[in-house]
C-alpha cells in the first residue's frame, strides 16, 4: 500500500472554490468582462453575447446582483429600461480577466487548443 503523506492529499482552496463555482458558470464570465467598461442596457448586454438567452442572461446577472459584483438600475422611462453595472468589487476583477485574456492568447490561440511547443 502506498504511503500518503499531507502533501498527497492537497485540498483546494477555499477561495479558489468559491470563485470558480461562480466564474465557472458559463456566460458568468463573458457578462462582467462585457459589464467592465461601464453600464449596459439588458437588451445591448444580450447582442453582445452571442449564444445566450433572455433567460440564462437573466439568472445569471441575478446571481451576480446577488454576490454583489453587479447592481442593476431602472432607468426612467419612457420606455423604461434596466440597466446593469458592476460594484467596486466586480470592477476589481478587471486585472484578473485581462490577465486570462493574456493567457488565452498565449496558450489557446490555435482554435482552443494548446500549440505544441507549450505541452510538454
Amino acid at each position: 500500500m502506498a504511503d500518503h503523506g499531507e502533501a498527497m492529499c492537497r485540498q483546494v482552496d477555499g477561495g479558489m472554490t468559491r470563485v470558480f463555482e461562480l466564474f465557472g458558470k458559463r456566460w458568468t464570465g463573458l457578462i462582467v468582462a462585457t459589464l467592465m467598461p461601464g453600464p449596459v442596457h439588458f437588451a445591448d448586454l444580450r447582442r453582445a453575447i452571442p449564444g445566450i438567452s433572455e433567460r440564462m442572461l437573466s439568472d445569471r446577472l441575478m446571481e451576480l446582483a446577488a454576490t454583489g459584483l453587479v447592481v442593476r438600475e431602472v432607468d426612467a422611462g419612457p420606455p423604461l429600461r434596466v440597466s446593469y453595472r458592476l460594484t467596486e468589487a466586480g470592477l476589481a476583477m478587471e486585472p484578473a480577466l485581462k490577465e486570462l485574456g493574456r493567457w488565452a492568447e498565449t496558450y489557446l490561440a490555435d482554435g482552443g487548443q494548446c500549440p505544441e511547443q507549450f505541452r510538454k
